[in-house]
């Protein structure tokens, strides 16, 4: 077992920077923020502060921004056929994802599974534009409107999906577009004053916060979906309950930091490409998925023909290197990636996901040159053996 670890597993979970953790230490007393007195006016602050913040990641309006337990939450709120536009009720009659995205998303939400209909990807992962347009122009208007889900990056390859295209292509068909930006948010500029997304997805863990918090930004409060949680009407009642003010003021704190850290993303990106480089001197018959298309910079997917990804990520952790195969969105279950299987893959034996950030150092990814040496020169073994 390696005496020190090389955590290269970002999209998963960032590590929890200081920033965030010093917010949330200065929050662990606060009061209820919904009390009038001057300790829940306090902890209100609090929240609002980072409302504030959360929006500027994404150049939002404060008020647009609501707090959730987190970004699957956020999806399921979402993802509805029940909206409403002041006190008037807007049915959405179909949803429409694509064959690569997130199971918070894929599966449906509050949608039942034959209101769904799910586009299919191209061999880099990007969603079929002509599908989407010919399912949206085919849509029952009379029955209700079409709801678009779509992720903005993907979690396993990084790949960026053309979301002002797609956005156009939704506005056509007078639909809705919601975006999960939950790998992109810090890794890509995201503006929610263009006219693009109806709504974004974001969590917090994925950029440097704690766990447990996530948020919906709207683009106008003119409609949003029915309420998943109801009660004592916080966050204007679209998510009833407490408010977790420790969590949203990591959150909070995460986003400032990720705002700021957008433009380091070249240099992470020239560490991307040498994790890239030594897997090709290392294993030439490499495959690495989704770099035709414009990726995040943080992000590389690959496959080594003769190495399964599980028995991999097992020799690659016992060596001191943290990675996934594939999502970790499946309860630590490693199984064949659906995203590879939309992209034409299926038969793969999986692939390896290395995602860094910007704590990323060069003695991270020689942990890696070393480990992943090990275990190709043991597949040169085995071939050799038999």
């Amino acid at each position: 077992m390696a005496a020190t670890r090389a955590y290269l597993d970002y999209n998963a979970s960032a590590p929890l920077i200081a920033e965030a953790r010093a917010a949330m230490v200065a929050a662990l007393d606060a009061a209820n923020p919904s009390s009038v007195h001057t300790e829940g006016r306090a902890a209100r602050r609090l929240v609002e502060d980072a409302r504030r913040d959360v929006a500027r990641l994404v150049n939002a309006k404060p008020e647009h921004v609501v707090f959730t337990s987190g970004a699957t939450e956020a999806a399921s709120t979402l993802l509805t056929p029940d909206w409403q536009m002041g006190r008037g009720a807007i049915r959405m009659s179909h949803l429409y994802v694509s064959e690569a995205d997130h199971p918070c998303v894929l599966n449906g939400g509050r949608f039942a599974p034959a209101q769904v209909t799910r586009i299919g990807v191209d061999s880099n992962g990007i969603a079929d534009i002509e599908a989407l347009a010919a399912a949206l122009a085919q849509h029952d208007k009379a029955a209700g409107l079409p709801l678009v889900a779509i992720h903005a990056a993907n979690n396993e390859t990084g790949v960026v999906q053309p979301v002002g295209r797609i956005g156009e292509i939704v506005k056509a068909a007078g639909g809705v577009l919601v975006v999960d930006a939950v790998q992109a948010a810090g890794r890509i500029p995201l503006d929610m004053s263009v006219p693009y997304a109806d709504y974004l997805i974001l969590s917090s863990h994925k950029i440097g916060g704690p766990k447990g918090v996530g948020a919906i930004v709207a683009a106008s409060d003119l409609m949003m979906p029915r309420p998943l949680v109801n009660g004592g009407g916080q966050e204007k009642g679209h998510r009833a309950g407490t408010e977790n003010v420790a969590g949203i003021a990591g959150f909070g704190a995460a986003a400032q930091a990720a705002l700021a850290g957008l433009d380091g993303m070249d240099a992470i990106a020239r560490r991307r490409d040498e994790v890239e480089a030594i897997v090709i001197e290392l294993a030439p018959d490499a495959e690495i998925f989704g770099n035709g298309a414009q990726r995040l910079a943080n992000t590389t997917f690959f496959a080594i023909p003769g190495i399964k990804a599980e028995t991999a990520q097992i020799a690659f952790d016992l060596a001191g290197v943290a990675l996934s195969a594939g999502s970790a969105c499946s309860s630590g279950k490693v199984g064949p990636s659906h995203v590879l299987k939309a992209m034409g893959h299926g038969d793969s034996l999986g692939a390896l996901r290395i995602s860094i950030g910007r704590a990323t150092g060069a003695e991270e990814i020689e942990a890696f040159r070393a480990a992943l040496a090990g275990i190709v020169a043991r597949r040169a073994g085995k071939e050799e053996a038999a």
